[in-house]
């Protein structure tokens, strides 16, 4: 039997978890519309569990559009009500009315948000040796918080910011000793 690779310590035994931490975490992601969806789900996870929402992934997808900024941005009261109804997401309207005010901002960004939240990648970062040296904010990630409110969007501090940045691959908090820390 091939003995379990080494991960970072927040990845539990829930296979959501290590699919997501083998598969996505910290790798790069490129695209509007892609590094939007990394971004709404972070502030739907906000005081909650990432794994529930790892586990309404799908339901958010459908729910806004495959997070395509051009259709969530025409989203409009009706849809707001509609996603308020949907069990499948999280049904937090402050949420909701901020993920489609991203979308509009979004559309709105010249180069697009991609362009913009690459600009703040640190990827010569050193390995992080234990959980307790992996930071909940950085001055980048403020920089970055601060950019995307300067464009009007909300639910973005620099927390938030941080686990976008960790998710898509502008820094490499992948522990010392993971496995997934120097792959390609």
């Amino acid at each position: 039997m091939t003995p379990e690779p080494v991960r970072c310590g927040w990845v539990t035994t829930a296979p959501d978890y290590i699919r997501y931490h083998d598969e996505e975490w910290g790798r790069p992601v490129h695209g509007d519309d892609l590094v939007y969806e990394r971004l709404t789900l972070e502030a739907f996870q906000s005081g909650l569990s990432w794994l529930t929402i790892l586990r309404k992934r799908e339901n958010f997808r459908k729910a806004f559009s495959g997070f395509s900024i051009p259709a969530v941005a025409a989203f409009d009261e009706s849809d707001v009500e509609r996603l308020l109804a949907d069990a499948g997401i999280v049904r937090n309207r402050a949420k909701i009315e901020a993920a489609v005010s991203n979308a509009r901002a979004a559309a709105e960004i010249p180069g697009g948000v991609s362009g913009l939240v690459w600009r703040y990648a640190d990827l010569a970062s050193p390995a992080p040796g234990s959980l307790a040296d992996v930071p909940a904010t950085t001055p980048a990630s403020k920089a970055l918080a601060k950019e995307l409110k300067r464009h009007g969007f909300r639910f973005v501090g620099p927390t938030t910011a941080y686990a976008l940045m960790q998710a898509i691959g502008l820094v490499n908090d992948h522990l010392a000793g993971c496995w997934a820390r120097d792959r390609p």
